[in-house]
């Protein structure tokens, strides 16, 4: 019961970064700029983070459960810099309506989940290969920011 109340623990701490779309909802703004065609849908975005979310606590979860912070805080500073880069996008591209300080903050993010990946897989291999599809969003993510700044400015 400890384990499984931990992991949601990770899971709640990890969600807590999305937090951040409901200090900065998408407004009037968002729904006037122009955007390229395989922009997806609004409601997208809800699910898939929450999946993303859940995978990334779980990962957080499974590093923590084999003592990996203790003997390696790195590891913990990783994911404490990526989940701050990752609640501060929304800060910079909905609040700022700054695309382009958010498309350097999301690249400094996808950076940070690439060396996230590594040194948690370090620790336990499945907790690494969990974070792959937060890296594969994030890329897509990035490269949707770059549209909208490019299209937008």
């Amino acid at each position: 019961m400890r384990q499984v109340l931990a992991c949601l623990g990770w899971i709640a701490i990890s969600m807590a970064a999305g937090l951040a779309a409901a200090l900065w909802p998408v407004d009037a703004w968002y729904a006037t700029i122009a955007k390229p065609p395989w922009n997806p849908p609004n409601w997208i975005f809800g699910p898939v983070w929450t999946a993303l979310y859940v995978l990334i606590g779980v990962s957080a979860w499974r590093v923590w459960r084999v003592g990996g912070f203790a003997r390696d805080r790195s590891a913990l500073v990783l994911f404490t810099v990526q989940w701050i880069f990752n609640f501060g996008w929304s800060g910079f591209f909905f609040g700022m309506r700054a695309p382009g300080l958010a498309l350097i903050e999301i690249a400094l993010l996808w950076v940070m989940i690439g060396a996230m990946i590594v040194r948690f897989a370090r620790h336990d291999r499945v907790a690494g290969a969990l974070l792959v599809p937060y890296a594969m969003w994030v890329t897509f993510a990035m490269a949707l920011n770059a549209a909208l700044w490019h299209l937008n400015s």
